[in-house]
């Protein structure tokens, strides 16, 4: 697994950019339709279920090749990447303004995707407590090994990033109830609904967060040739030793079934052994495969990069996800944004202080590997 080192001139480059003014955006298309999707019939008469919106925002200039599928994470909607918190451009339009096309999703059954209660399940939701323990105030309660680093998120009050600061509270009124992850639903209308937009849309980069990290792996499972790249913001399905939370490691990096050879059609072919010990004092031992190892094939080949903030709750957990794919045939990047000299952030990074600053580490690796 390689690290990656911004260059000092990059960075200071890249601080004159983020201070000038941003000039008037010229699109192509602004436009959203829907992908995926089944008629079913229910007891209430025949419905759709699964289908996913999409917005598709295309540059007025585009000069990247392929375009980024942005998808997003438990209880946020598409949203998330398009306007932060404090009132600036999101990841989708400084993607857009770098010349790529996006196309931003709300998971099926989430926001403004179709939800049927009858066939999705009960939906859960996220405590302004958990919210500001685990993304945006971290450091206020010390609950893991990196929170005291934690310096990103905006504030507007001395409340910074709990239930009262206008910042923390306008990015909570984002937060929408989601079907629970576990269930394994999510992943499933994901993978069916991201395939088709694929064939809609042709090759693409994904970018996924969180809970999307193993919807990325399932859709590139599903479309592998027209997956070019993956760029996987703290993966939140992670095998590691104990289970994190709810997390068990199933199918490695995914609960739902995924292309392993030899195949395997229950989690209890793939035999789990963790780490004698952990990488590092302040991360936990990773749940791998025990021989004979099982190798992902449609995941090896396409770049992969396992990106975790400095001061995220996922910072001890996620890099079990790139040492199990590499296990498993897949050569990824783990990158730990303080190794490239991007500091104090924590989950939510795409809504932080310096998520354009993010945004242009993740242009400059695309463009290294020529996308």
């Amino acid at each position: 697994m390689k690290r990656t080192v911004l260059p000092l001139a990059v960075a200071a480059a890249l601080a004159l950019l983020a201070a000038a003014p941003a000039p008037p955006l010229v699109l192509a298309k602004d436009a959203s339709f829907f992908v995926g999707g089944t008629y079913v019939k229910t007891a209430k008469g025949t419905v759709m279920d699964g289908q996913m919106y999409v917005h598709a925002l295309i540059p007025a200039k585009v000069t990247h090749r392929y375009p980024i599928v942005m998808i997003h994470g438990q209880s946020l909607t598409g949203a998330n990447y398009e306007t932060t918190a404090d009132d600036r451009e999101g990841w989708a339009f400084w993607f857009v303004r770098a010349g790529y096309g996006v196309y931003v999703v709300d998971q099926p059954a989430r926001g403004r995707s179709s939800y049927d209660a009858e066939l999705d399940g009960a939906f859960g939701g996220m405590p302004t407590t958990e919210g500001d323990v685990l993304f945006t105030a971290p450091e206020t309660t010390g609950k893991f090994p990196q929170a005291h680093l934690h310096t990103q998120m905006p504030a507007a009050s001395a409340k910074g990033g709990q239930q009262g600061d206008p910042i923390f509270d306008q990015l909570f009124a984002s937060h929408v109830q989601s079907i629970p992850t576990a269930t394994g639903v999510s992943e499933r209308q994901t993978k069916a609904a991201g395939a088709a937009l694929l064939d809609k849309i042709g090759p693409s980069i994904l970018l996924t967060h969180s809970q999307g990290g193993a919807f990325g792996w399932q859709i590139a499972d599903a479309r592998p040739g027209m997956v070019k790249a993956i760029v996987a913001v703290e993966p939140a399905l992670t095998p590691t030793d104990p289970p994190s939370g709810s997390q068990a490691p199933g199918f490695g990096v995914t609960l739902t079934p995924i292309t392993y050879a030899p195949a395997v059609t229950d989690p209890a072919q793939i035999g789990h052994a963790p780490q004698s010990a952990p990488d590092a004092p302040d991360v936990m031992r990773c749940w791998l495969q025990a021989p004979p190892v099982r190798r992902l094939p449609n995941l090896a080949g396409i770049p992969i990069a396992i990106v975790i903030g400095q001061a995220s709750p996922l910072a001890p957990t996620s890099h079990c996800v790139s040492r199990y794919l590499a296990q498993a045939g897949v050569p990824n990047d783990l990158v730990r944004l303080e190794n490239v000299g991007i500091l104090g952030n924590s989950h939510m990074m795409m809504v932080e202080k310096n998520s354009d600053q993010i945004a242009a580490f993740f242009d400059g690796w695309l463009r290294r590997h020529g996308l």
